[in-house]
């Protein structure tokens, strides 16, 4: 692990229990900016810069080194409150209207950090019975949200987004919590089935809200690292949420079924290094979470996934070429779902099925004739992100992806 790596999850361990580094050695100027790069990387730069501004090392150092820190941090930190203010208003409009909608991720995991408007979060999630997404639509309209991508069938569509002209705020509105097309994990619905049917409630900031009750929200919590870990990576912010979640909550949670529920899905080794992650370098207290023994007994070696949620950044968006790769790793996971053997990657990465092409290109669901002419598109759409960003290339996507599915074979998610 590199240095600055090292202080990076340091810095991160103590804004989540709200203590201060204590760092004393001189750093230069080349490992604050590594650090503070990191950080925004990763979503997390009012949590670092909480806890390190005032070390010992930070006074040491020349000049208003972090004057631009501090002003990028109180920004983030001034529209997460924003945010957050707007979303509880919109919540009670949309109770009032009579829809029930529940709160996942987001706010509901800012709440149990320290500095919760510190944990930055780009949007907001609502899971609504599908029944009521009509119902909760002209309720968004008239508290002036808008569709943030206007052009899609939002009938058909399992998750919409809607954002607000002049604000911050960012709604996505799932009717599932999962892509049901999905052939890499959009059978992970069936484990959430009826979950609106057993919902809880808990308090932020005066409004009650509802949610998941704790053993599906933990589980849901693990199933979204997973998801992009199937992708291109989950990043330390992820893991920072479902450590304290499970600190918070440990007691009321039943393992037992999150243990059964990880191993049907291949993710019994997955899971367990990633709380060996939160045991090592964050918070996670494995006593005060109940945590099970059948997975502190697990002989399972974190140090890959960990160094590769480092190079991840929040949801594998380090850089492009890191996103591109994601389809070679969803490749082998689908063929796996299909009882398939794994064939060539980058092949099926380039010309992938019509069925994988919809959301994309609509007109693949009456046409599929139409594939080569999709095919096209992504092509040249392909190129024109090379010629256009940075840290995207081909080859280097292709590696990524090709080290990843070994990285997956190691957690035994495919074979």
């Amino acid at each position: 692990m590199e240095a600055v790596q090292e202080l990076f999850l340091q810095a991160v361990r103590a804004s989540l229990e709200n203590k201060k580094t204590d760092w004393e050695t001189e750093l230069e100027t080349e490992q604050w900016l590594a650090l503070f790069q990191m950080a925004e990387i990763h979503n997390v730069l009012p949590l670092i810069y909480d806890a390190v501004y005032s070390c010992p090392a930070a006074r040491k150092t020349e000049g208003d080194f972090f004057t631009p820190v501090k002003r990028r941090t109180l920004q983030m930190v001034m529209m997460q409150t924003q945010k957050t203010s707007e979303f509880l208003r919109l919540y009670e409009k949309l109770k009032e209207a009579g829809v029930r909608p529940c709160v996942v991720k987001g706010i509901i995991c800012r709440n149990i950090y320290p500095n919760p408007d510190y944990r930055i979060s780009g949007d907001e999630d609502i899971l609504i019975p599908a029944e009521q997404f009509p119902l909760c639509h002209e309720t968004m309209l008239s508290c002036g949200m808008t569709l943030s991508e206007p052009e899609m069938d939002i009938n058909e569509a399992y998750e919409v987004p809607y954002g607000k002209m002049g604000s911050p705020i960012y709604i996505e509105l799932h009717k599932s919590l999962f892509p049901p097309d999905s052939q890499a994990y959009g059978d992970l619905n069936r484990f959430f089935e009826g979950v609106t049917e057993r919902l809880m409630e808990v308090q932020v900031q005066g409004s009650q809200l509802c949610t998941m009750e704790h053993t599906d929200h933990l589980f849901y919590l693990i199933c979204h690292a997973f998801k992009h870990f199937l992708h291109s990576g989950f990043g330390l912010r992820q893991v920072c949420d479902i450590v304290l979640y499970a600190n918070t909550y440990g007691d009321q949670i039943d393992w037992e079924r999150i243990v059964e529920n990880c191993r049907e899905i291949r993710a019994e080794r997955f899971t367990a290094a990633l709380f060996k992650i939160g045991e090592k370098y964050l918070c996670f207290d494995a006593d005060k979470a109940c945590y099970p023994a059948v997975w502190r007994e697990l002989d399972v070696d974190e140090s890959a996934m960990l160094s590769d949620l480092l190079d991840s950044g929040v949801y594998g968006g380090a850089n492009m070429s890191r996103k591109h790769s994601s389809n070679i790793t969803l490749n082998a996971v689908s063929a796996q779902k299909q009882g398939k053997k794994a064939g060539n990657h980058v092949l099926k990465t380039v010309f992938p099925s019509a069925k994988a092409l919809e959301g994309r290109f609509p007109y693949l669901k009456e046409h599929p004739y139409l594939l080569p002419v999709a095919w096209s598109s992504r092509l040249i759409h392909y190129q024109k992100e090379l010629q256009q960003t940075s840290g995207n290339d081909a080859a280097e996507s292709i590696r990524i992806g090709n080290q990843r599915i070994e990285l997956m074979k190691q957690y035994g998610i495919i074979e």
